[in-house]
């Protein structure tokens, strides 16, 4: 099965597969665990179902499922409750695994704030509860609905249910509250009363929980609200959505007010001055873990200063100015029965270790990645050792070490192949511009490789590319084994080269039949206009996946100029257009270097040019937006004074504008600050538009 296959050894055909199975196991664990309070995975498992999801997404992100679990902040809405929006999105929390992460946070919130290296940055270090997200709302100090997080913007109505917890206030104690407020926190049950409710399922013959946060969540979401009251449920708060009006200028003292309000507030909570002082009550948590008497699975860190968060705001479904940092992974030691090698779709080679099946973190793992030669001989890694293993966050299987390095009767090294195992070419590790080799080793096969093509073909038509209708893995790989379909422009010649292979009509084979070869050929047609990001995306260059794609696109916008560009980048190293390339914001020499090395290709070249004699490449669209700056190209240079550099370019994307990191002549404007230097002179040199911090704020202002 795939699921018993490392996320870095996964071919994209397997990685298709799996994001599909693991949509079809999450959506149904949802529906037993939410739904039916009656959860058929362990929370380890749960996690690690999304979590494998996640990493599957980050190496193919080109074959992202528009119903991924990862776009989902919480849990479906069940038909059986109505349904609430929230003021406020109830947002996830990105993860921190190591100290080091923890530093990256504070180093972050310093950088983008642009504070100076002295200036004390306060920030909040409380237990992760593992329960169920409740938001309760409070007007005139009167609770008048409650929700669970849902899908992060729309919550399930359990306002009745929320009601029949001791911990939540029905009316607001004390004074200070907001005449509007949305309070948010966790609802959980403690081990002692999980314990005792199962004793007494055990003993009335129902089936039994499977831990605290499920039987919590299941609890919190019945039909009927007498057996929520009938359920030992407790709620801690610890933040809070959209208000009327302020009512703190720090979490401390916004903590302190809900405490005062009525709600049950933890006790661990406390601000640190420093990642020492944060780590140290990560620490203390660890070792208090097992004694809480509730179960917790990591601990949040927040930027103290409210204004501070505002203005740190958010980046996808992740808070900037929050992290939760997670309970070490599990670890175990096995054998390495093996180390084989797979090629993926962009010829590299990845050693893989097989190892004696044993249970991590309630998962099994008989598969662990090697990453490359340099990590095998890092590890010394040998076939018969002893192996140290972890699921990285919790998913990933890794090997740590070798435990036996010294056993007598130890094979020799391995050795990576010098030869692709798919079709015997060259495998080399290529050189970057300062002559350092690669980490991977790569298939010089390219399209001649079974183990490239096909899935390049399957990539050309995915969802994320050209999103053909009717043509999945399976068709591609009957046309392909039939020598049909050996190259992206032979989908748009299909009839023809059926028939050049002496096969009979589509309409005549087996799984086929006149309707379904009609729908397949009108599809193929109706996509010979290609949208220019989903066509760039298609053709699998390295380095140039779906984010880079549509940076392109919109940037260039006509895709001629784009090609343009690259053609005379490649024909031209260094010149204008490679250093127009290379100045977009979010791109970087990787992508620029793989489009030259692609473009110079023969056999690229003539696959393109066959290719755009079948196909019509709609130019991108550029920024829907009204603003001032939609479309424009914009570069900052200098100190800005009024915010920070991220905080500026930002503002700029949000208005539709493209930051760019150099100035050409393809610059509109460049907003210059004190101690601007090249940048503003070889702007005048161009003509580009110069204003001052202040004259780009004015400008921007009106938006």
């Amino acid at each position: 099965m795939n699921g018993d296959i490392a996320v870095d050894d996964l071919t994209e055909a397997q990685a298709r597969k799996e994001l599909a199975r693991l949509v079809t196991e999450l959506k149904l664990a949802d529906a037993s665990y939410y739904g039916e309070d009656d959860p058929h995975l362990s929370d380890a498992e749960y996690d690690a179902l999304r979590l494998r999801n996640l990493a599957i997404e980050a190496r193919f992100p080109h074959l992202k499922r528009s119903d991924s679990p990862s776009e989902r902040v919480g849990a479906p809405i069940s038909d059986g409750f109505g349904k609430i929006e929230h003021g406020v999105p109830m947002l996830s929390l990105d993860n921190a695994f190591t100290d080091e992460d923890v530093q990256d946070f504070a180093e972050r919130v310093r950088r983008f704030l642009g504070l100076a290296a002295d200036e004390v940055v306060e920030i909040t270090a409380e237990p992760k509860i593992d329960g169920l997200s409740l938001s309760l709302t409070y007007e005139n100090g009167k609770l008048i609905r409650g929700a669970t997080r849902g899908d992060g913007a729309v919550g399930e109505d359990v306002t009745a249910n929320a009601r029949t917890l001791d911990d939540v206030p029905k009316t607001l104690a004390g004074t200070g509250w907001p005449r509007r407020i949305e309070i948010r926190g966790e609802v959980y049950m403690s081990n002692a009363d999980f314990a005792a409710l199962n004793e007494a399922e055990a003993a009335a013959g129902r089936k039994q929980y499977m831990n605290p946060r499920n039987a919590a969540a299941g609890g919190l979401r019945q039909k009927d609200p007498a057996v929520t009251a009938q359920r030992p449920l407790k709620f801690y708060a610890y933040a809070w959505g959209a208000v009327s009006e302020p009512f703190a200028e720090t979490q401390l003292e916004a903590v302190a007010a809900l405490a005062s309000w009525g709600f049950q507030t933890n006790d661990l909570f406390q601000a640190h001055e420093t990642v020492n002082g944060l780590l140290s009550a990560y620490r203390d948590m660890v070792e208090r873990r097992a004694g809480l008497g509730y179960d917790i699975d990591g601990v949040v860190y927040k930027v103290n200063r409210l204004d501070w968060q505002q203005r740190l705001g958010k980046v996808s479904r992740f808070p900037r100015w929050a992290i939760a940092h997670k309970f070490p992974a599990e670890k175990a030691i096995t054998t390495l029965e093996a180390i084989d090698v797979q090629v993926g779709r962009t010829g590299s080679l990845t050693p893989v270790a097989r190892l004696n099946p044993i249970t991590v973190g309630g998962v099994v793992v008989s598969n662990a990645t090697l990453h490359n030669e340099e990590e095998i001989e890092r590890l010394d890694v040998r076939v018969g050792d002893q192996v140290e293993i972890q699921r990285a966050g919790d998913v990933i299987p890794q090997v740590l070490r070798v435990i036996d390095p010294d056993r007598a009767g130890r094979p020799g090294p391995f050795e990576m192949p010098d030869v692709c195992p798919e079709c015997g070419s060259a495998a080399v590790r290529e050189l970057d511009d300062k002559g350092k080799a690669d980490v991977r080793r790569r298939c010089t096969g390219g399209l001649i490789c079974p183990a490239q093509v096909k899935e390049r073909l399957k990539h050309f038509v995915s969802r994320k590319a050209l999103d053909i209708d009717g043509l999945g893995a399976k068709q591609i790989e009957l046309f392909y084994d039939r020598g049909i379909v050996t190259a992206p422009q032979h989908i748009f010649q299909l009839p023809a080269r059926i028939a050049a292979a002496g096969f009979e009509p589509l309409d005549a084979w087996e799984g086929f039949g006149s309707v379904s070869a009609g729908k397949l050929l009108a599809a193929i047609d109706d996509r010979r206009k290609a949208p220019f990001a989903r066509f760039l995306n298609g053709l699998g260059i390295r380095h140039v996946g779906q984010t880079t794609s549509d940076l392109f696109s919109r940037t260039f916008v006509e895709w001629r100029a784009f090609w343009a560009a690259v053609e005379e980048a490649r024909d031209a190293p260094g010149g204008d257009a490679e250093q127009a390339l290379t100045a977009i914001d979010g791109i970087g020499g990787a992508a620029v270097g793989a489009l030259k090395a692609f473009a110079a290709e023969p056999h690229n070249q003539d696959m393109m040019a066959e290719l755009l004699e079948e196909l019509e490449i709609q130019d991108g669209e550029a920024p829907a937006s009204e603003s001032p700056v939609a479309g424009k190209t914009v570069v900052f240079t200098g100190t800005l004074e009024a915010m920070t550099r991220d905080e500026a370019k930002a503002r700029a994307t949000s208005l539709g504008a493209k930051v760019s990191g150099s100035v050409s002549k393809r610059t509109d404007i460049l907003v210059a600050g004190p101690g601007a230097g090249s940048k503003l002179k070889k702007a005048q040199e161009l003509g580009v538009q110069v204003m001052t911090e202040a004259e780009w704020i004015d400008f921007v202002s009106g938006a």
